[in-house]
């Protein structure tokens, strides 16, 4: 497997390492890239680590002929065990200057992009993998979960809207109201993915699928961008976001005054009659 390049994340000691799957000796290289992420302990979504990413992506577009993307975890446990949330709070902008910023990246890339999920995708992790066009799981360890809901972590906008636009409501409804831990086999039933194994199954598809080409004319990433264009605009509109929270706190607030007066009301009268 020869390797291009490296980015390095310097935060953890880890690594980016772009190698091309399909180049061996005597055969004929097709132009497949493949981003293992290395980042100990679980490829957690920091600042450092979405900016080697993005990098790496950008020195994909620019400096290679166009193929497909594949990003996968050098870490055997995790894909990406999503965002280190005491870093997250206390780094300001984190999220339209970093998370929003990659989710943006890989929806609008301008060449077909396959997560393989070799292990355990929670919370942010979750949501990079969903922001792929393509996914293929790992059938034998490891879980897709957003458990925000376990720990009191609202989801924004830009972290509901992709899961709302490319899974049925019901699966919408199991991975949000409920925290489920999808294995593969529950995944690729429920349609989170494209099909379970490891890379030879992401070469398949890719063969499959006939992704190798879709690329060429130069207008994946536009067509990406008209058939996403509701999730870009809540990751574009952050400001937006939060004023429309705050109008619905605002707007709960008050009803949820009524609604207490109402219970205070049925409590005077039950007791008057007893």
């Amino acid at each position: 497997m020869a390797t291009l390049f490296t980015v390095p994340i310097a935060s953890t000691g880890g690594a980016i390492v772009c190698t091309n799957p399909t180049a061996t000796p005597g055969q004929e290289k097709q132009h497949v890239y493949l981003l293992t992420f290395t980042s100990p302990k679980d490829n957690r979504l920091t600042p450092t680590f979405i900016d080697a990413l993005i990098l790496a992506l950008n020195i994909v577009e620019h400096r290679y002929p166009k193929g497909v993307v594949i990003t996968t975890s050098g870490i055997a446990k995790f894909y990406s065990n999503g965002l280190d949330l005491e870093l997250a709070m206390s780094t300001e902008g984190f999220l339209e200057k970093w998370l929003y910023r990659l989710f943006r990246r890989f929806l609008t890339f301008p060449m077909p992009t396959i997560s393989l999920v070799n292990g355990h995708a929670f919370a942010g992790g979750f949501m990079l993998a969903m922001y792929h066009d393509y996914r293929i799981q790992n059938p034998e360890k490891g879980f897709l979960c957003v458990n925000e809901l376990e720990f009191g972590v609202p989801l924004q906008t830009p972290m509901m809207s992709i899961f709302r636009e490319k899974l049925t409501p019901v699966t919408f409804r199991n991975v949000v109201l409920e925290a489920r831990r999808f294995g593969g086999k529950d995944s690729l039933q429920s349609g989170i993915v494209d099909g379970l194994g490891g890379l030879d199954e992401a070469l398949n598809l890719i063969r499959d699928r006939k992704l190798l080409n879709k690329a060429a004319t130069g207008i994946y990433g536009i067509m990406k961008e008209e058939m996403y264009s509701r999730v870009l605009n809540g990751i574009d509109d952050h400001a937006g976001n939060l004023a429309w929270r705050d109008a619905v706190e605002a707007r709960k607030s008050g009803l949820q005054k009524q609604n207490i007066q109402s219970v205070e009301e049925w409590e005077k009268t039950s007791k008057a009659k007893l």
